[in-house]
């Protein structure tokens, strides 16, 4: 078993072991480090903790291997996982990102209080399932060409503003402007993009969806206003990613990481943390490939926004300007930033998988507006739950690499959840809470049921107590869209 020792009331360690080249380092109350031990006594089962001890045994990665509060073990890196690792010495690896790429949340203002909302809610879930196409191989309005897709891959969000899709103000308030440099067509297959085609603005399945929600509470009184929220304010959040083609980007590169790692005599302790080194070949085309997908799924929130304010003026008459973007951030991600290391500034790669940019106070990549309180940090919730707004820290800049949770974190495995609920059950026990739920599929709701995932109240105050994150605003559903 696993040795763990406390460092603080609300951070745990790994000592450095074995082929370990860094201590592992998790986040967690006593709950929550309890659960990741019991999971790691049953050997059938995939362990946090023991994903977090082979990510340390990686070579050239930075001060400590990360896991959040709401970690859960993920495809060979845990999910709720950070490494940053030093551009000479260090691995980019699959498993650190995921198949999902760019995997985020996107948050809108409403000029309207959740009692307006709440008496047009059942036309309002209609409006919005009929414009939001959702669900397993969905397809959108917005059909392309393989010129057109490559222009999503280089520009992201930016190219579909250009053709109607949202408002070129949006992109201030999306994390890297909506597009990241160093996307390359080239290193994504013929195969990823053929599944694309139909893709950009739809939602998927699984855990994606889209949220009418409501702020119920203000803690930070400051950076709420900062972010242009009010008690009661109805949002709408947009959880989904780079669809079919970050998938097959993932699919496409295990084989040739794979490769890599035996060419330059890379040891690893499970199979799908293949990798490259960061600057060899095999390494820099992955790289291209995942910002593709972090491209992709920026443009693809993009225009679900625009299909959600389209909802709301067929049901409220408002224009779209009256919905303003508070901020998208992405939780799977593989990006070089500059952090202090041993005290300097050292730009490394960052890999963050079910783990959100949380970057604090004056940092240039923060929205000007945003700046002098931190970077907002959307945290989702369950259908039944809350959901929350954060803002970045100083001592998460020190700490965890400006990185933060991104969500409640599951508790149960999808096929154990199905087995325990049905989904007309979830739906009709969220309806008595006053909550509409559209799905296409019902195994769907079963597979999501709020009782799947940790208490995201008590996930969000460890991260909260410990100072990596502060909790600007709580946020309660009223209607959810799924696939």
């Amino acid at each position: 078993m696993t040795e763990l020792k406390q460092i603080e009331e609300f951070v745990w360690e790994i000592p450095k072991q074995g082929k370990m080249t860094v201590p592992g380092r998790f986040y967690g109350n006593k709950q929550i480090m309890e659960q990741l031990v019991e999971e790691e006594s049953r050997p059938e089962a995939w362990s946090a903790l023991r994903q977090i001890k082979n990510v340390a045994m990686l070579p050239g990665v930075e001060k400590y291997s990360l896991a959040l509060a709401d970690v859960h073990p993920g495809y060979g890196a845990p999910i709720g996982g950070v490494i940053a690792s030093d551009l000479q010495e260090g691995v980019i690896t699959f498993g650190a990102v995921g198949f999902d790429i760019n995997c985020g949340v996107r948050t809108l203002a409403t000029p309207f209080t959740k009692q307006e909302v709440k008496k047009k809610k059942e036309e309002l879930a209609d409006a919005l399932f009929k414009h939001i196409p959702a669900g397993l191989g969905s397809t959108g309005k917005l059909r392309l060409n393989e010129a057109e897709l490559d222009e999503v891959i280089v520009n992201g969000a930016e190219y579909v503003v250009k053709q109607g899709y949202g408002l070129k103000e949006d992109l201030q308030f999306t994390e890297e402007g909506g597009k990241i440099k160093g996307a390359g067509p080239e290193h994504v297959s013929q195969k990823a993009k053929k599944r694309a085609f139909k893709q950009i603005g739809t939602l998927g399945s699984g855990n994606h969806y889209a949220e009418v929600q409501f702020v119920e509470e203000i803690f930070d009184e400051e950076a709420a206003k900062t972010y242009g929220l009010e008690k009661e304010q109805t949002l709408i959040s947009i959880h989904c990613g780079s669809r079919a083609l970050g998938h097959q980007i993932g699919t496409d590169y295990l084989g040739k990481l794979d490769s890599a790692r035996k060419k330059y005599g890379i040891e690893i302790a499970e199979r799908e943390l293949v990798c490259a080194p960061i600057e060899s070949e095999e390494g820099q085309e992955f790289f291209s490939a995942v910002k593709a997908g972090i491209n992709t799924a920026f443009a693809n929130r993009q225009v679900i926004a625009h299909l959600a304010r389209q909802a709301f003026a067929e049901v409220f008459g408002v224009g779209e300007k009256e919905i303003k973007q508070v901020y998208d951030i992405g939780h799977n991600t593989a990006k070089i930033e500059k952090h202090k290391i041993l005290g300097k500034g050292k730009n490394v790669l960052v890999q963050r998988k079910g783990s959100t940019r949380g970057f604090g106070p004056g940092r240039e990549e923060v929205p000007e507006k945003y700046r002098s309180i931190g970077q907002p940090v959307i945290v989702g919730g369950t259908m039944g739950t809350s959901s929350y707004l954060l803002k970045g820290t100083e001592k998460g800049m020190d700490e965890t690499f400006g990185s933060t949770i991104h969500g409640a974190g599951r508790s149960m495995s999808r096929t154990a959840a199905t087995k325990k609920w049905k989904g007309e059950e979830v739906v009709r026990k969220l309806k008595e809470k006053g909550i509409i739920i559209k799905a296409r599929s019902i195994k769907g709701i079963a597979e999501e049921a709020p009782d799947a995932y940790k208490d995201v109240v008590d996930v969000v105050e460890v991260m909260h107590k410990a100072g990596i994150t502060e909790k600007v605003v709580g946020l309660k559903p009223v209607v959810c869209i799924k696939g």
